[in-house]
């Protein structure tokens, strides 16, 4: 199988792009959700470093450049209708802007929502700016 033709098992949606969940390969953690478009998704089968598009900034995101949290790609999985995209990634350090070790740090308890996960890293130490 071509590379092109690997990548047109894909079901990107209109905006060419589809779902991401990255989850720690070792622990099952799952880590954050984000896009690939076909760029990021042929850099990541390229490079072994996990890169993303950014729709804020319409641009391909490789995780860790401003950071330094990279994601090495360990295993890449399809879900059954070819719309999800399953990165199963080696992270090195936090994987969310906020500082945290996961984005899903908001469990749904008693009809509200409560952190239950807390900040290893300052975010202002990872981007020199909070988010």
């Amino acid at each position: 199988m071509t590379a092109e033709s690997f990548l047109d098992e894909v079901s990107f949606d209109a905006d060419g792009l589809v779902p991401a969940i990255a989850q720690q390969h070792d622990s099952g953690e799952i880590l954050m959700m984000a896009w690939m478009n076909r760029d990021a998704l042929a850099e990541t089968l390229a490079t072994g470093r996990v890169c993303y598009w950014s729709r804020s900034r319409q641009a391909l995101w490789r995780k860790g450049d401003t950071s330094g949290q990279t994601q090495r790609l360990v295993e890449l999985r399809l879900d059954c209708d070819g719309d999800a995209i399953l990165v199963r990634v080696d992270q090195t350090g936090v994987a969310c802007h906020t500082g945290r070790r996961s984005c899903f740090f908001r469990v749904a308890r008693d009809g509200r929502w409560e952190t239950d996960l807390p900040v290893l890293q300052d975010p202002k130490a990872l981007y020199g700016h909070s988010h």
